[in-house]
């Protein structure tokens, strides 16, 4: 019998972010849809439904996260993060996504205004999934230290969120960090869990998603999804849908990722962290070749300071990065 080869951190990693960026492509045609809408288009969708796979603003800010950490490492502060946000996006021409999505615009909209951390949070949408799209590169460069990795993700976030925004982040920080070690998903959940509080609605949301993940996505959507709510960002909906979804799939990076983006909603979102989750439990190797493949550079359309960077580059970086903190 062959014996069993351990992904090393390197692979983690690169499954991480590549997973993420994955996922991110193949939920953004699903995005903010409901199950019957996809099934009306595609059936069910099992690999990309677009001629030109691409990523969304969740890949090129998680790109933004990654340079954020490889500069700062440990050492990161909210004035850091804050000179980041002018430097790659603030104070740049915005690309057509202008700034991406509703917490983002307000983040920027307040740091042009002179606002600092962490009054710059403060807008309508603190409460969104913003953080939890870029949090994996925190859970990379914390590698097995879950507790580091939600207090970095919430110096990040201290600019952009608050609140069960920040949670969200700490979540998927956290999980990543532990799923870096290979953790088995259970543990992957609890270390999630142990990183927020246990009476707050992300909590809440994830132990729902988590209980009912045995009985398919179905049971997922439907305990955790904020029925008529029109804004699909929910960070509780969305993270705990993600979390459902690696639950679900036991861990398998193809049902993880399937799994988040039929169930619609954040499907960007859900499915990048999804794939972020499993990718980085497994490594680069267990993501398929045909979706790895069409996942070039980031085109800079949201971020335009991040046009030609490659999630696989910045894992490696991330990997260094860490290696000489």
């Amino acid at each position: 019998m062959a014996a069993v080869v351990t992904p090393d951190l390197r692979e983690r990693a690169r499954g991480a972010l590549l997973g993420l960026a994955v996922g991110d492509a193949l939920g953004a045609p699903a995005e903010n849809l409901r199950p019957s809408e996809i099934r009306a288009r595609w059936g069910r969708i099992t690999g990309y439904v677009q001629e030109d796979p691409a990523g969304t603003d969740d890949t090129e800010y998680a790109i933004f996260c990654g340079l954020l950490l490889a500069r700062h490492g440990f050492a990161l502060t909210a004035p850091d993060v804050e000179a980041a946000w002018h430097e790659w996006i603030a104070d740049r021409d915005e690309g057509p996504f202008r700034g991406a999505g509703f917490s983002e615009r307000g983040t920027l909209e307040n740091l042009r205004r002179g606002l600092a951390a962490p009054v710059s949070a403060q807008h309508r949408h603190a409460w969104s999934d913003g953080l939890a799209m870029r949090a994996a590169p925190f859970g990379v460069f914390a590698a097995g230290r879950p507790a580091e990795a939600a207090r970095l993700v919430a110096v990040d976030g201290s600019v952009s969120h608050d609140g069960e925004g920040i949670y969200g982040g700490q979540a998927v920080a956290a999980g990543v960090a532990a799923a870096m070690t290979g953790a088995p998903a259970v543990a992957v959940v609890a270390s999630a869990l142990a990183v927020i509080p246990d009476d707050s609605w992300t909590a809440r949301s994830l132990r729902r998603a988590v209980a009912v993940a045995h009985r398919g996505e179905r049971a997922v959507r439907s305990a955790v999804v904020v029925a008529g709510y029109p804004w699909t960002d929910l960070a509780p909906e969305a993270v705990a849908l993600a979390f459902g979804a690696y639950a679900a799939a036991e861990g398998d990076f193809r049902e993880a990722v399937l799994t988040a983006v039929n169930m619609g909603r954040d499907a960007d979102t859900t499915a990048a962290v999804a794939g972020a989750l499993a990718g980085a439990t497994s490594g680069v190797a267990a993501i398929p070749e045909e979706w790895a493949a069409p996942i070039g550079p980031v085109r800079g359309s949201c971020l335009p300071a991040m046009a030609g960077r490659h999630v696989l580059d910045i894992a490696d970086l991330l990997t260094s990065a860490r290696e000489h903190a």
